[in-house]
């Protein structure tokens, strides 16, 4: 894996023609994918700014152009009409004042009338590459331009780390105010959620303080893209907790997860209904955020990074790494379980085409239906039926076991290659989208979901399935545009 100096991971982009050769060059990687959000150069991470405004939905990713590394980062830019065909729309948010000479980190976005604002963390270091953290502010003109409010709204406050960031902004209707949640780190070292709220969107905003969510004062050492939504009469708070191990997750200790309950806002406190859940028990997912602009009162619309800050990939060697998940529309159970579904256009882009059974393309959906009793399901198999993704359910037990140390391509096997997915009813049914270097699971319509990358080799593109299911195959069109744009 190639050394990078600070110097060339901190590297200011002056120019596109400093990218274009590699933006060539990654082009004709077999990894590329063909109805995800990917990079157009480089790494892309965390989903920033997403929102729907006057009919379009807005995406933004954590971009380093320069390759496969965590360096100076940027926002990127896409856009669908559909949640479903994404094109490039170029450069977002740059690293060019002070109180970002260092990066745009993560945020979110806000759509008030014809305006819409992204919210953003400014990575400033002075030359002592101390770390200081401003909430600040950007509007996107109609025209594509972007341009910064000349100061941040606020800096970091002095009673936690220099960990604070991610800004998440909403409006609460039953108070007439708007508010920011803010992931941190307390000087215990213990992962946390600042407030503030103000009258007005881009002034007067004031330190509420921090959150409260009974039973989890010490859980992780920082909680990165904290959300709240609210939806079917209940709050849902998702967040990244760090710096912890969870029960069988072997040695990541990046997660990402959810509690549902009710948000009180005169005390700020957030009272829990429910423990706190992962929202995908596959090996690569984290820094969810839920589109803002939905104004649905019974789901919302989310999207992930498929991958977790210390893991690496194959395609680094390839000088890019990064994708989003597929956008997931999510409703609350009337037993509090979140339940995510694939946004209902991906259907849109199935194929004719019959697919020969025991095979798989490099892009395609799988409908599997499963009868009673224990089963298998093994993907990217050799012709021979041999290696793959195996994954077996134990009808007993009611879950899964998936392990991926078969496949010929092996990765982070020191972090973790097998993880188990509860599965909260008898298993009955999966969808299985597979693009060229990614898997996503539904599990009974949703109850569980699996995300990974995956690096299927030429000779690994079969699957066997047990005597007691079935499934179907279907080819997918591409849906991104892996244009030029910067």
């Amino acid at each position: 894996m190639r050394e990078w100096t600070r110097e060339e991971r901190y590297r200011v982009l002056k120019s596109a023609d400093e990218i274009v050769d590699l933006h060539e060059q990654i082009c004709h990687s077999a990894y590329r994918q063909a109805y995800h959000i990917q990079p157009v150069t480089g790494l892309s991470s965390d989903p920033n700014g997403f929102v729907k405004h006057k009919g379009v939905w807005h995406l933004f990713y954590q971009w380093c152009p320069w390759g496969a590394v965590h360096g100076l980062k940027y926002w990127y830019h896409v856009s669908s009409p559909d949640l479903v065909h994404w094109k490039n729309e170029g450069l977002g948010l740059a690293a060019d004042t002070e109180y970002d000479n260092r990066g745009a980190h993560s945020g979110s976005a806000f759509s008030k009338g014809d305006d819409l604002y992204l919210f953003y963390t400014g990575n400033h270091r002075d030359e002592d590459w101390t770390r200081t953290a401003y909430t600040c502010v950007a509007q996107l003109h109609e025209d594509g331009t972007i341009t910064k409010l000349e100061k941040p709204l606020f800096g970091p406050h002095p009673d936690y780390t220099e960990h604070q960031r991610d800004p998440k902004v909403f409006y609460v209707e039953e108070k007439q105010r708007y508010f920011i949640f803010i992931g941190a780190q307390d000087k215990d070292l213990r992962g946390k959620i600042v407030v503030y709220s103000s009258e007005e969107l881009l002034s007067g905003w004031k330190f509420e303080g921090e959150l409260k969510v009974p039973g989890y004062e010490s859980f992780g050492g920082m909680w990165e893209c904290p959300s709240i939504e609210h939806f079917s009469g209940k709050d849902l708070l998702i967040f990244s907790p760090q710096y912890m191990k969870y029960p069988e997750r072997g040695e990541s200790t990046n997660h990402n997860g959810y509690i549902v309950g009710h948000m009180d806002f005169d005390t700020l406190t957030f009272v829990p209904e429910t423990e706190f859940t992962l929202l995908d028990y596959g090996f690569d997912f984290y820094a969810a955020q839920c589109a803002s602009g939905v104004n649905a009162d019974d789901h919302a619309i989310m999207v992930a990074w498929i991958g977790l800050p210390d893991n690496h990939y194959p395609s680094e060697e390839e000088d890019w790494e990064g994708t989003q998940t597929l956008c997931r529309k999510i409703t609350i159970d009337e037993n509090n379980r979140l339940i995510q579904q694939p946004v209902e256009a991906l259907k849109g882009l199935r194929k004719d085409t019959e697919v020969p059974a025991g095979t798989l393309p490099y892009a395609c959906e799988m409908d599997v239906e499963v009868a009673e009793g224990d089963f298998d399901l093994n993907l990217f198999t050799k012709e021979d039926g041999s290696g793959g993704l195996t994954m077996h359910y134990d009808s007993a037990a009611q879950r899964f076991t998936v392990d991926k140390s078969k496949m010929d391509k092996r990765f982070n096997e020191k972090v973790f290659e097998q993880v188990y997915l509860p599965a909260l009813t008898p298993l009955k049914t999966m969808q299985v989208f597979i693009d060229h270097s990614s898997i996503e699971i539904f599990v009974n319509g949703g109850e569980t979901t699996f995300t990974a990358h995956i690096y299927p080799t030429e000779r690994e593109h079969f699957y066997t399935i047990s005597d007691n299911g079935c499934a179907k195959v279907y080819e997918l069109e591409a849906s991104v545009k892996d244009d030029f744009v910067v």
